[in-house]
């Protein structure tokens, strides 16, 4: 059975260390473990799953705080920029990610050094540090339990990933309701005070590039949109990539995924209360996203809409650097191309899904979006299909796991 105190102490023994720098994280892990033990209904298999996420996430915050203790300068790390990729889940921002990990002067967040920080990776063994391979077993052996997933969410030990654990080790963020039903814990993160996450996905990208530049990161989750205001807090020069696509053609493949990822801890049906949960989610998640947008103003936001993405990157990405004042050098260019030629449509399968499936409707949908679609002028003419898989990628990030 989960138990925080527990978890607390098993990655204290393992590590043997014991400062977690503060004590703002206690919150949310009691929080979240009550959700799970109360309402997530989980199976052993569960408990096991994601006692180990947990447990990681502690671990890797000890260590962290450690490799700080010892080398007080990382704490004058600059972070440039970042350049967040937000939007729906589902509307291009994973393969938007893939295309700007291509620039050299981006500075990405990679599956092996997001799962395992410290030692903080150098420059001169990036490309060959044992984590990589020890990501790759773990993405080969988690395809190979959950096949479906190579179809829904693929990824590689050394492409971008999601900067949900950094945010993670703070247990302060909605990603954790696409791993289970916990929703206590979700309606706590979507209100509890996201200042003291963000100040640690910054320390976390200290520690990151304190050996292993370049400087301007690109970091993406569809989950920032709920807390705009507090990642303008740590990250007072951000800027925006806003992904963007009906509402109608994602929220099927949303629901889908989650209801998979929740499957593999738990044998609770969410089906049928998934559609109007999702939709209540990132409709709110929109309107906080767009209500920033407006006091911040447009300066620091470029939009990138889904069919130009897939039909033209490069053009699409090129637009969005000369909006910021960025440079794509022909090298950046060249790269984008040939990784979007590599990965057309359906190479890695089809995720078939259907909005019916989880009890809602294209035109329910797009009447609880209409006033973000109506705002960017986004098409909304094609019909909901049950098998979706993008030119550029087989689908879309997992929305929140």
């Amino acid at each position: 059975m989960l138990d925080a105190a527990g978890l607390v102490d098993s990655a204290v023994n393992e590590t043997g260390l014991s400062d977690f720098g503060g004590h703002s994280y206690r919150q949310g892990l009691d929080r979240l473990v009550d959700a799970l033990q109360s309402q997530a209904e989980l199976t052993a298999l569960g408990q096991e799953i994601l006692g180990m996420r947990l447990r990681m996430l502690l671990v890797n915050r000890l260590r962290i705080e450690d490799t700080f203790r010892q080398h007080p300068a990382i704490d004058d790390e600059d972070i440039d920029g970042p350049l967040f990729i937000i939007g729906l889940p589902r509307t291009g921002t994973t393969a938007l990610s893939q295309l700007l990990s291509l620039d050299p002067q981006i500075r990405s967040l990679r599956l092996w050094e997001s799962s395992d920080p410290v030692p903080p990776p150098q420059s001169a063994t990036e490309d060959s540090d044992p984590r990589i391979a020890d990501t790759a077993r773990g993405l080969e052996a988690m395809y190979e339990t959950f096949p479906r997933m190579a179809s829904l969410h693929y990824q590689t030990a050394t492409g971008p990933t999601e900067c949900q654990d950094l945010l993670g080790m703070e247990f302060r963020t909605a990603h954790f309701d696409g791993m289970a039903h916990v929703p206590s814990y979700t309606g706590w993160a979507l209100d509890c005070d996201m200042v003291p996450a963000y100040r640690y996905h910054r320390r976390v990208l200290q520690l990151l590039q304190w050996r292993c530049p370049p400087r301007l990161w690109h970091l993406k989750t569809p989950v920032h949109m709920l807390a705009l205001d507090a990642l303008d807090a740590a990250y007072p020069n951000a800027r925006f990539l806003w992904t963007h696509r009906d509402p109608a053609l994602v929220l099927g493949s949303v629901c889908s995924l989650v209801a998979y990822v929740r499957s593999w801890v738990s044998d609770r049906d969410d089906a049928a209360e998934l559609g109007s949960q999702q939709t209540a989610l990132w409709s709110e998640a929109l309107r906080r996203a767009m209500a920033f947008r407006q006091r911040v103003g447009e300066d620091r936001f470029a939009d990138v809409a889904f069919a130009p993405l897939n039909a033209d990157p490069v053009a699409s990405v090129g637009r969005a650097y000369d909006h910021f004042g960025l440079e794509l050098s022909p090298e950046a260019g060249r790269r984008i191309r040939t990784w979007s030629a590599e990965n057309a449509q359906g190479s890695r399968g089809v995720h078939e899904y259907a909005l019916e499936d989880f009890g809602i409707t294209a035109d329910a949908v797009r009447d609880s979006f209409r006033f973000y679609t109506d705002h960017f002028d986004v098409d909304t003419t094609a019909p909901p299909t049950r098998s979706v898989a993008p030119a550029a990628e087989p689908e879309d990030g997992p929305p929140l796991s």
